[in-house]
């Protein structure tokens, strides 16, 4: 074998660190496109069954400077809960959905969050957005539409909603336009009664 034919490492090393580089912005990419779940959780209470999730995401360039030009932003939550059957098509039980709006009040120089008839300002866009990430104990379904030893599983998704952005806004927009912001998840739930001793009779 000539010396020309003979395998350079420091070119095979420099290939592949072009290469884990890449993925590494390919990757950076992804998560600044999209919407990283950190937690989505279903639990029994007295009254239903409550739903708490958390994400992580940075809003859209695109989406901030159309805040600024004085645009209002919605985030969307929607959740549908389903009973599995067997013999047919599984049941749907519950179907809710609940909006953000983000608003930027150039007279106070706020930001502006509004859902389900609150309202609450914050001086800066990151305590905004930190307050649209997530939410605790919503409750996604009545107590009477839940059965006991019953097999339940939840669909839910959470986007930026740009089908509420004005009409000449949303010609064209796409994820190559920045404004791709979502997050889709399905969690199976086990929603057994929890088992309780006979009254009057201590537990052994």
């Amino acid at each position: 074998m000539s010396r020309s034919d003979r395998p350079d490492p420091l070119r095979a090393w420099w290939r592949r660190l072009t290469l884990v580089g890449a993925l590494l912005l390919l990757h950076g990419w992804a998560l600044a496109q999209g919407v990283a779940l950190q937690l989505l959780n279903a639990e029994r209470v007295e009254d239903g069954l409550a739903l708490s999730f958390s994400t992580r995401f940075e809003l859209p360039k695109a989406a901030e400077d159309a805040l600024l030009k004085g645009v209002a932003i919605y985030f969307v939550a929607d959740v549908q809960v389903l009973r599995s059957r067997w013999y047919w098509r599984d049941a749907r039980i519950s179907q809710v959905s609940r909006t953000w709006r983000l608003t930027w009040q150039p007279l106070t120089r706020q930001y502006r969050v509004s859902t389900g008839g609150l309202h609450q300002s914050f001086d800066t866009l990151g305590e905004a957005i930190a307050s649209l990430r997530g939410v605790s104990g919503w409750r996604v379904a009545d107590a009477k539409d839940i059965e006991d030893g019953g097999r339940y599983y939840l669909e839910f998704s959470y986007k930026l909603d740009t089908t509420q952005l004005p009409r000449p806004m949303q010609i064209g927009l796409g994820g190559s336009q920045g404004w791709t912001l979502s997050a889709d998840h399905t969690l199976t739930l086990n929603l057994d009664a929890p088992s309780t001793p006979p009254p009057n009779k201590p537990q052994p």
